[in-house]
């Protein structure tokens, strides 16, 4: 793995300390913001992660390597430049034999997390069934992740760009525990609440932890999601955003987007249409994740 993976200073000093790691994943800067709220947005969750306790360790693909940890001046190469890939499993080996800048997505976080030893990750919310996967099993490679890599992924749920009751459905087939922080329904990600009941929930974030650790110490494979819905002051109310949500998917198919362009496309659409609400609450969702994640980080490595 040396000759692939490159750790910061700070991660690799804080792995010599036995610190709690953080992951972050960089398609959200590259690909799921406008800029420089891309780059300002990443900063700020790099601070949030180090003030409760852990430290952040932002994933990208940098001149063939995958670098684990990102200075700042990376942060601004990833949030200002074009043509950056959108590196998911299938694309990782591509990507760094090309040696193309590429940012990574929940998928391909998870898999280099897992890789340089770190078992937490925070990001916004999930890929999953995309709507009208009937026609053309638009099934996010992130499901399938969760079945074989030993990460736990902090988020606001799935996106609600989603098919949420098929995403969560695929979810319980492939035995990914998803436990709801603080609630017992599944966040959508801007709105608190799809109205989908969860099967495990708890308010006890070293009740999670220890659960997390029980799970992979009795051989269970796979990663675990801890869905952390917005703070109540940011979030969406359902029936603003869902009607825009149709609006923007039914221009993607009329325009016939699909893969992994459609997720950038309805994210800035919805940003358009909401005239930035949607943005901020998406920025505000982030930051608490990360505080939760790091949390949540904190607690295991104690317990």
């Amino acid at each position: 793995m040396n000759n692939y993976l490159v750790l910061s200073q700070e991660v690799k000093e804080g792995m010599e300390k036995g610190l709690p790691i953080v992951a972050l994943e960089s398609t959200i800067i590259s690909h799921g913001m406008p800029y420089p709220q891309n780059v300002q947005m990443a900063r700020e969750v790099e601070q949030i992660v180090r003030d409760h306790g852990a430290v952040p360790a932002t994933i990208a693909i940098v001149d063939g390597k995958i670098k684990i940890g990102l200075s700042d001046d990376e942060l601004e190469m990833f949030g200002s430049s074009k043509g950056i890939a959108k590196v998911s499993r299938r694309d990782l080996a591509d990507v760094v034999t090309s040696k193309r800048l590429g940012a990574t997505t929940v998928a391909s976080t998870m898999i280099a997390a897992q890789l340089a030893g770190i078992k937490f990750f925070v990001t916004g919310g999930l890929g999953g069934v995309h709507r009208g996967w009937e026609h053309n099993l638009d099934i996010s490679a992130d499901l399938d992740e969760f079945a074989q890599t030993n990460v736990t992924v902090i988020c606001a749920g799935a996106k609600s760009i989603l098919d949420l009751p098929a995403t969560l459905e695929y979810l319980e087939t492939k035995g990914v525990p998803v436990i709801g922080y603080q609630t017992k329904n599944l966040p959508a990600f801007f709105c608190r609440d799809s109205g989908l009941p969860l099967p495990l929930s708890s308010d006890d974030l070293q009740h999670i932890a220890n659960m997390i650790k029980t799970k992979w110490e009795l051989g269970l494979q796979g990663g675990v999601v801890v869905a952390n819905p917005i703070p109540e002051e940011h979030a969406l109310a359902p029936e603003y955003i869902n009607g825009i949500i149709e609006s923007a998917v039914k221009e993607a198919e009329e325009k016939g987007i699909t893969g992994k362009d459609i997720t950038p496309f309805l994210l800035g659409k919805i940003v358009e249409m909401t005239d930035g609400k949607s943005l901020e609450a998406n920025i505000h969702l982030v930051k608490n994740n990360a505080k939760i994640g790091a949390q949540l980080a904190v607690r295991y490595f104690k317990s």
